[in-house]
């Protein structure tokens, strides 16, 4: 796999398993991610590979609707799906977390797998014209928020 379009990473003062079971809640991650207003379990057992869900999303007055297949799921350990809208590849998302003293360290990463041909209807769709920069600081938010819930529940 080629080089990520956007990665960050937060150290969070909560173990692997407790931060893996955040990441992992669909309801409760739909509330940290920036641009996630829903998501949900639709197919197969929740967090296992091959299992899909449903992520409904916003941006303003903007929604849209994905498609998640979960490609790597390691409890503790690492947790990652590809993203899909209707049958065109939209991105692959992956949350490797690793322990570290007093915690552990999360890294959340995404690989922007848009056609080219794509990107311009999905930046109308989506209001997000530059997708890169947008995940950029997406991802910055939602490891701030992950933190703090994380930490607050420790």
């Amino acid at each position: 796999m080629s080089e990520p379009t956007a990665k960050a990473s937060v150290t969070i003062a909560a173990s692997c398993a407790d931060v893996y079971g955040l990441i992992t809640d669909l309801p409760t991650m739909a509330t940290l991610a920036e641009e996630a207003d829903a998501m949900r379990w639709h197919r197969g057992e929740p967090a296992t590979p091959g299992a899909v869900f449903k992520g409904h999303n916003a941006n303003g007055a903007k929604s849209w609707t994905t498609t998640c297949t979960v490609t790597h799921a390691e409890p503790g350990r690492v947790f990652a799906f590809d993203v899909k809208h209707t049958m065109i590849p939209i991105a692959h998302w992956r949350y490797d977390i690793e322990p570290v003293d007093g915690g552990c360290r999360v890294t959340e990463q995404t690989w922007d797998r848009r056609p080219g041909w794509f990107r311009k209807p999905g930046g109308i769709a989506t209001g997000v014209s530059d997708r890169t920069s947008e995940n950029a600081k997406n991802i910055e938010l939602t490891l701030q928020r992950l933190k703090a819930a994380a930490e607050a529940r420790a």
